[in-house]
């Protein structure tokens, strides 16, 4: 088959630089991800009434874990050697701007910050963990799919040869062949995963118990994700050899945790949705006329 028919990949990943200062679309893709979730919360706390004043440390929380999951997810899962075998490598875990970033590290690291948000907050405004994460899970779906838009415009995290006409030939990484673009499989298939589940919120939220949406993200986000990566290129030397890769192996747990707080929800879940206590009403002072002559 001509290569006429396949996709000759060779955008620059950066957009514009000044100096060693250089804006890259994967940075951009990155925040955007942030932003949008952002309104996405919004929307979330305006429906069903929690103050919009806990949206920036939502914000911040969720930044903060995501980086540090995701980048010492990297580091730990895949390249313990090089970032624990020397000062060198140590330090540069604390750089990720060189690159690595793993979003299973990235989810634990969002668990727990969600817990610490919850407990932190979730009291006073009537919601626990488990429903920050039904709704929180619904915003990543859509970060998570700019950011594998992202990995395409750095040519990376692609699949192995194809013959399909839309594989993508990355030329800035010296390929010659067609490989599956895997990473528009991910977006894509994160894109149809939040649609789903933000169909559930809009239109079932008053039928649903908490931990049903996070459970389906969980099983379905995670089990896409280990399919696809049986057509993903090795990530690092180790994983030539395995059987099933880092990242399969790192998607079950979650593939099972899912099953397990599907279950839970549906026998033993809350309601999705925030109910307010109603406060008492006052009842109205009597003035009888003539009393107390």
């Amino acid at each position: 088959m001509s290569d006429l028919l396949f996709i000759h990949w060779h955008v620059n990943p950066e957009i514009f630089h000044i100096g060693s200062l250089s804006i890259r679309w994967y940075s951009v893709l990155f925040v955007s991800g942030f932003i949008l979730g952002w309104y996405i919360f919004k929307w979330f706390f305006k429906r069903e009434g929690v103050p919009a004043s806990l949206l920036d440390p939502l914000l911040y929380t969720l930044l903060i874990g995501t980086i540090v999951g995701a980048r010492l997810g990297h580091c730990i899962f895949y390249q313990p050697d090089y970032y624990f075998g020397s000062w060198q490598g140590f330090w540069e875990i604390f750089m990720p701007w060189k690159g690595g970033l793993a979003s299973h590290g990235g989810t634990i690291a969002l668990f727990l910050a969600m817990w610490w948000f919850a407990h932190h907050y979730g009291k006073k405004y009537d919601f626990d963990l488990l429903w920050i994460l039904d709704r929180l899970c619904i915003a990543v779906c859509f970060a998570g799919a700019l950011i594998r838009f992202g990995n395409l415009f750095n040519s990376e995290i692609y699949g192995d040869v194809t013959s399909l006409p839309w594989g993508f030939i990355f030329e800035l990484r010296g390929e010659t062949e067609p490989k599956h673009p895997t990473q528009l499989y991910e977006a894509f298939s994160y894109i149809i995963l939040g649609l789903v589940l933000l169909w559930m919120y809009r239109y079932r939220l008053e039928k649903l118990k908490r931990g049903t949406i996070i459970g389906i993200f969980f099983i379905v986000l995670f089990g896409m994700r280990f399919l696809i990566e049986f057509i993903k290129e090795p990530q690092v030397g180790f994983e030539e050899n395995m059987v099933l890769n880092m990242g399969q192996w790192l998607s079950i747990p979650f593939i099972l945790a899912g099953i397990g707080i599907l279950i839970y929800s549906l026998k033993w879940g809350k309601p999705a949705m925030i109910v307010h206590p109603e406060k008492p009403k006052q009842q109205p002072t009597h003035y009888a006329k003539g009393l107390g002559k």
